[in-house]
Formats: C-alpha cells, structure tokens, sequence
C-alpha cells in the first residue's frame, strides 16, 4: 500500500565528529495514541516513531554515528523501518531520518535544502560552533523546513529568507566614527568659544 500522508520525516539530528548530539528534534504524527509505543497496534498506516525515549534516541544516534564515520554510505537503511540520509559539513554531519516507505529523494531534496539554508545563514560557515552561536536561526530554519514530520520547504533561498532578520533602515542608523567625533568636538570647541567671549 502506497505511502498517502504527508508526515514523512522521523527526525533531524546534527551531530559532530565525534558523534556527540549538537541538534535533534524528533516527530510523531499527532494522530497516534499514546499508546502506540507500548506494543499496541497503530489504527493507521504510519509507524509510530520508534525513538519516543531519550535512552532510544541516544542509541539511535550513536549508531547512526558509527555508520557514518565508516562511509558506508550517504543513505543508510536502518532496520526495521527507517531509512536515513547524511549530509557532511566540515565537522558536522546532519541526518534526515524517514520510514523505509518515503521517496528517498523527496528527503534528500529537504535535507540539502536545510543544509544549504544554514550554510547561507551563517555566510558559509557551518561548523559546530557558528552553529550554537547562531542556534536560534539555525533551529527557525529547521522550523520552516519541517513542521511536525511534514516537508513544508525544498528551496534554501525561501527559507533562508523567512528566518534571516531584516536589515536595520540605515536613516535611523547612527555611524559613529572618528571624523563624527573630530566634528563634535570641534562644534563644540566654537560653542565655548562664543560662550566665554560673551562673558
């Protein structure tokens, strides 16, 4: 039976080269009772997500972290049910997890898309500590790339654009520099003078 929902990301993880979680964030689709996890069975066709648990969640990615420093490949099929996908950066390595039953290349287009996104985010420089310097654009372009499992956006430039801050009206600006303070000063300097010549 074809895949018919729109909830096709598992999770994003950003981890470092040592493997350690830098970013994560996982999704279950909302519709699934609490009680999926536990061993019963779910009333529709999408899997629960299997790392409910952060002990599950760390397993996870320690192996996911295992396979990746062995370049087995940059599609990774984990079983039973997910499939995952890795982008390397200089000391950075992100990974879009889905289930076995998703196009591969509708995830690897939102994985470059989010990627490509941080990279214009951070003007080029996505490594790990630029990241958590600038986490809070980083963790809005995941936003507006996946929204509760669902692919909201593939081009980088869109959601680079919605999540960058506008640029402050240069009218209101006010650019103090040395010849700003030459010229005060010397307003000032003929101000006094005038001042005492009165007295």
């Amino acid at each position: 039976m074809a895949n018919l929902s729109l909830y096709s990301v598992t999770c994003l993880i950003i981890l470092d080269s040592e493997g350690q979680r830098v970013i994560s964030k996982y999704w279950s689709p909302p519709h699934q009772p609490a009680s999926v996890g536990q061993g019963s069975a779910a009333p529709s066709s999408l899997p629960a997500n299997p790392y409910a648990t952060l002990k599950d969640q760390r397993a996870f990615e320690k192996s996911v972290a295992e396979k990746t420093r062995k370049g087995l490949a940059d599609i990774l099929l984990i079983p039973p049910t997910s499939i995952c996908l890795t982008k390397t950066s200089t000391d950075l390595t992100f990974h879009l997890v889905g289930p076995t039953t998703e196009n591969e290349l509708m995830l690897h287009a939102c994985l470059s898309a989010f990627h490509d996104a941080v990279g214009l985010l951070l003007k080029g420089l996505v490594e790990k500590r630029t990241v958590l310097e600038n986490l809070d654009l980083v963790m809005l372009a995941l936003d507006e790339t996946v929204d509760d499992g669902i692919i909201l956006e593939t081009d980088p430039v869109a959601i680079a654009s919605r999540v960058s801050k506008p640029k402050a009206d240069s009218a209101g600006e006010i650019v103090i520099n040395e010849q700003t303070l030459l010229s005060a000063y010397s307003v000032f300097k003929e101000r006094l003078g005038k001042q005492i010549a009165q007295f």
